[in-house]
């Protein structure tokens, strides 16, 4: 029995929601697209292509073997933030489907690579055997990042990440690491910098409470920093920061991700 009895939907508003977010008003063949179907007990068969298919098929949930109810509550627990140890004891199943679903939630999230303008703030983090570049619009929710695949960033890779995330003449603020120096000979963009061996902080404060606040979000939710996820975990991260009302719901969530794919 599913716990978060008051959050979760019953089977037939759940098929309901399913419904509308990938076939719209009218159940359609996925193999042909003819809307002359007919239901025979949990499936739908085309009159047009003799073909049959289920709710999900054509969709990344379509051999799911859950229960409705159980991966909506297990949508719930992700869009929420329960930590995995949590969602496992809230929705009655292994710790390793917990890590499976949530893992599917975030490879089906959509890209998003917002260009960032006006007064930028740019820093890096490391990691065990990885580094990250991120950079935010300052006093917005616009944030990007690049994941590099080794121990350090060096002045090329700094500048690769100007040329795809920051538009031209924007006004660039770093901390004083040689990667960052002569930057504006690179892309144009009014550099400014910190110097921390002297106390100067207020430049990079906002971007470096990000990396603080990824560090806590991966703990909380994941418990531990996994150099194989991580990737995935600051993609998550990103985006949960830029578009927040998509993880108000798990609704909201589908709305977004889940779509009708024909099928060969």
């Amino acid at each position: 029995m599913i716990a978060l009895l008051n959050q979760i939907p019953s089977d037939a508003k759940i098929i309901k929601h399913f419904k509308k977010i990938i076939y719209g008003h009218h159940i359609f063949c996925p193999i042909c697209a003819s809307r002359n179907v007919y239901k025979v007990i949990e499936r739908y068969r085309c009159k047009k292509c003799r073909r049959s298919f289920s709710l999900l098929s054509g969709t990344w949930l379509a051999n799911m073997k859950l229960s409705l109810r159980t991966f909506w509550a297990l949508l719930w627990c992700w869009t929420q933030q329960i930590p995995v140890l949590q969602s496992q004891k809230l929705c009655h199943v292994s710790e390793q489907t917990v890590g499976h679903w949530f893992r599917q939630f975030r490879l089906h999230l959509p890209q998003f690579e917002p260009i960032l303008n006006g007064k930028v703030q740019m820093d890096e983090a490391y990691f065990k055997g990885l580094s990250l570049l991120m950079a935010k619009q300052i006093g917005t929710r616009k944030l990007a990042h690049q994941i590099v695949f080794k121990n350090s960033v060096d002045k090329s890779e700094a500048a690769n990440f100007l040329f795809q995330f920051i538009q031209p003449k924007s006004k660039l603020q770093t901390d004083g690491s040689g990667i960052y120096r002569n930057i504006n000979q690179c892309w144009q963009v009014k550099h400014r910098k910190d110097n921390h061996s002297k106390f100067e902080f207020g430049l990079t404060s906002e971007i470096e409470g990000m990396f603080g606040v990824l560090r806590t979000f991966i703990r909380r939710m994941y418990h531990h920093v996994t150099p194989e996820y991580l990737p995935e975990y600051v993609g998550e991260f990103s985006l949960r920061f830029c578009q927040p009302e998509m993880f108000v719901s798990p609704l909201n969530y589908l709305q977004k991700t889940i779509h009708s794919v024909p099928l060969d």
